[in-house]
């Protein structure tokens, strides 16, 4: 449930910062500004929500932060092709590739950001 609101919070921020930076700005530039004002809520959702781990708060962070930079850099890059390579509608495209990237970056997070040693 956290993964879906968590992409719906992205998909939203995405078309909104795209409707509001327009067709003159790149369409990766919404998406990072979608990243840097939706991690902060998406960290403590995951966290708390999904994870539910205690504990190693900076480390838990830098890594959510590097597996969400993966995504970040994945959603910008597959974002500009589909737009400007391929001529897909940049809303449509923001919805597929973010939900697409979603997905994968759950198995980032449980193996990276949010891993515990075996006990």
């Amino acid at each position: 449930m956290v993964g879906v609101v968590n992409t719906a919070m992205g998909i939203g921020l995405t078309v909104a910062w795209l409707a509001l930076l327009g067709d003159s700005v790149p369409p990766s530039v919404g998406v990072v500004a979608a990243y840097v004002t939706g991690i902060g809520v998406a960290f403590v959702l995951h966290r708390r929500l999904v994870f539910r781990v205690r504990g190693r708060v900076l480390r838990d962070f830098l890594g959510f932060a590097a597996v969400n930079c993966g995504g970040l850099v994945a959603n910008a890059v597959l974002l500009e092709v589909a737009v400007s390579l391929f001529g897909f509608p940049r809303a449509l495209s923001a919805v597929v590739v973010m939900g697409t990237v979603a997905a994968g970056s759950f198995f980032g997070h449980q193996y990276i950001s949010f891993r515990r040693p075996a006990v």
